[in-house]
């Protein structure tokens, strides 16, 4: 902003330093003596005009109205006229010179961290119970409470960090460390002795309009003989916290293979009460089942029974039948064969009869016609022979009689 109104002064004292000419004064500067007479008459307007501007931009330039805020800040303006207090945030802010007064506060957390307490060996170290000195690795984080700078910008130092927290920051610590012993402070007590003073210092802080964030405790800087003596008692109480650690663990194995056996005891009486009951249901359920199946069996072998007995008479009634038909078809085929035979018997009667009868006519026939011979020789031997040549008998008897023999040739090889 200064350089902008340097800018306009530089512009300003340019314009009015340059001559003006008009009129009868432009034509004479054409000659020498015109100009200087027209150079000397504009000249003192000119430079009290100057004067003027100067003094003004002089005196914005040392006195610049406008204040910038940046981001994360807050400008309290203060009107010395009426006391009327105002709040800005991230801008410019018009500032009246010997009006207004304004005060820029960043509003971002800030650390502190005291350098003479981190040693025991350091400018300012903390002291314990027992007198005796140690450092601490402390850090302070903060920030301005935005809602009570109306009331405290007029009591706020320029310097917050040194002129506010850094005296309430080692009135509290002194006091709180001088109450515990280096053990307690280096082992045990850590969390209680930082509660203790984020209390405190947080009452402490807010009475200027300040907030406290965090209080952080890091290494604790113990004088060198201590920490030798203080390495070796830890070192006793770390082997006595183990072996007693071991102990317990011990005896936490023996309780717990104890219990592992009463478990498995426990175990193996409910699994052999859950079998025992196990049969004593399945044999209840056998009882009960066997209520219902004896009768069934019963009724089963009564039913096989009546069922045998009705086959054995289905099969003697079979076997009776069977042998009354055998009986039956017996009688029927003898009465058969002896109808058979008595048929035969008549036939063989009756053909017996037909045929001497037969040969009687034939007899009787054939004597009286002897030729009747040839012819039925000649008849039956027609399809088997054609010609037959023989030569007829000298006794003029049949000429078949060579053939099949003649009465007299065989009565006479018997007679011989």
């Amino acid at each position: 902003m200064r350089y902008r109104f340097k800018a306009l002064v530089e512009s300003i004292r340019e314009r009015f330093s340059r001559p003006r000419y008009t009129g009868i004064a432009a034509d004479a500067a054409r000659t020498g003596s015109a100009r200087v007479f027209s150079g000397l008459a504009d000249s003192r307007g000119a430079l009290i005009g100057l004067a003027v501007f100067g003094g003004i931009a002089l005196f914005v330039y040392s006195h610049p109205p406008l204040e910038n805020v940046g981001r994360g800040e807050i400008g309290v303006r203060l009107n010395r006229l009426t006391g009327d207090i105002s709040e800005f945030r991230d801008g410019s802010v018009l500032v009246v010179p010997g009006v207004h007064e304004i005060r820029v506060f960043t509003l971002r957390d800030q650390t502190y961290q005291p350098e003479q307490i981190r040693r025991a060996e350091g400018p300012a170290p903390l002291q314990s119970v027992e007198g005796l000195s140690l450092g601490v690795d402390l850090s302070v984080r903060y920030a301005l409470d935005a809602t009570k700078l109306r009331v405290t910008s007029k009591n706020l130092p320029d310097n917050i960090s040194g002129e506010i927290v850094e005296p309430a920051v080692q009135g509290v610590i002194y006091k709180v460390f001088a109450r515990y012993t280096v053990r307690e402070i280096f082992s045990t007590k850590r969390v209680e002795i930082q509660q203790a003073i984020e209390k405190e210092l947080t009452d402490k802080l807010a009475a200027d309009g300040i907030v406290l964030r965090t209080v952080q405790l890091g290494k604790v800087d113990l004088p060198p003989d201590y920490r030798r003596g203080m390495n070796g008692l830890l070192a006793e109480e770390l082997a006595t916290e183990k072996m007693r650690y071991t102990l317990e663990l011990k005896d936490k194995r023996v309780k717990e293979i104890a219990l592992d056996g009463e478990a498995e005891k426990v175990r193996r009486e409910k699994a052999a009460e859950a079998s025992a009951r196990e049969q004593v249901i399945a044999a209840k359920g056998q009882e009960e089942a066997m209520k219902h199946v004896l009768p069934f069996k019963q009724r089963q072998i009564e039913q096989r029974q009546l069922e045998a007995e009705a086959d054995k008479q289905s099969r003697i009634r079979i076997a009776e039948g069977s042998a009354q038909a055998r009986r039956v078809e017996a009688g029927g085929e003898a009465d058969a064969r002896q109808k058979l035979a008595d048929a035969e018997a008549y036939r063989t009667e009756r053909v017996g009869k037909a045929n001497a009868e037969q040969m009687a006519r034939e007899g009787a026939l054939i004597t009286q016609h002897p030729l009747l011979i040839q012819k039925a020789l000649a008849d039956k031997l027609s399809d088997k022979v054609q010609v037959i040549i023989a030569s007829p008998p000298g006794d003029g008897g049949f000429i078949g009689s060579n053939l099949i023999g003649s009465p007299k040739r065989m009565a006479s090889k018997e007679d011989k």
